[in-house]
């Protein structure tokens, strides 16, 4: 019942950005379009704020589904570009009437779960630090996400296939290359460099 519950309250909040603000709603405005009590909001919730960082991370979870290897990095990506399309007044609002920080927040933690798992993937037979792998999908995850914001605040206008497809140009084979420099197994060489 719960998820349930948070759905309703999801949903509501969505409905509701189609038609003001995000800083013109109040729990007041959601509990009545739910048609339940204040108090079964802040049960599950501590504020709007927390309702939208716990929508955002549920799309997340819809979007990157099963999309977290090299081979399927990109089909990851897009289904966040969709995800983020798909709830466009929502993602729009949050942006502007918010701040920067909470899309920031929502789509660092959609990518780095991406790029972590990808980079896990292409590390699997290597010998490479803990660090150094979380280093590179933060690289990875910094790069994704002011592109992607560059695209919220140009109102995404831009095809996402078309932005996947020039990424996956760019990035083809250099989280392997970038691994490899990490690797604490190296063979050692004789000669000077």
């Amino acid at each position: 019942m719960s998820q349930v519950t948070k759905r309703a309250l999801e949903a509501s909040l969505k409905n509701m950005l189609l038609k003001k603000t995000l800083d013109k709603i109040t729990i007041s405005d959601i509990t009545e379009d739910c048609g339940i009590n204040r108090m079964t909001f802040y049960y599950h919730f501590k504020d709007i704020y927390d309702l939208v960082e716990w929508s955002c991370v549920e799309d997340a979870k819809r979007a990157l589904e099963g999309k977290k290897t090299y081979d399927t990095w990109q089909q990851g990506f897009l289904q966040i570009f969709e995800a983020v399309l798909d709830n466009k007044p929502f993602v729009l609002n949050v942006y502007r009437s918010v701040s920067r920080e909470q899309v920031d927040i929502y789509l660092y933690k959609l990518t780095y779960d991406l790029m972590i798992g990808v980079v896990k993937e292409k590390a699997k037979d290597m010998s490479v630090r803990q660090e150094d792998m979380e280093f590179i999908a933060d690289f990875y995850k910094y790069a994704f996400v002011g592109l992607m914001i560059d695209w919220v605040k140009n109102d995404m206008k831009e095809d996402p296939q078309k932005m996947i497809d020039r990424l996956s140009e760019l990035v083809s084979g250099n989280i392997t290359v970038a691994l490899e420099r990490y690797r604490t197994d190296k063979p050692t060489s004789n000669s000077i460099e």
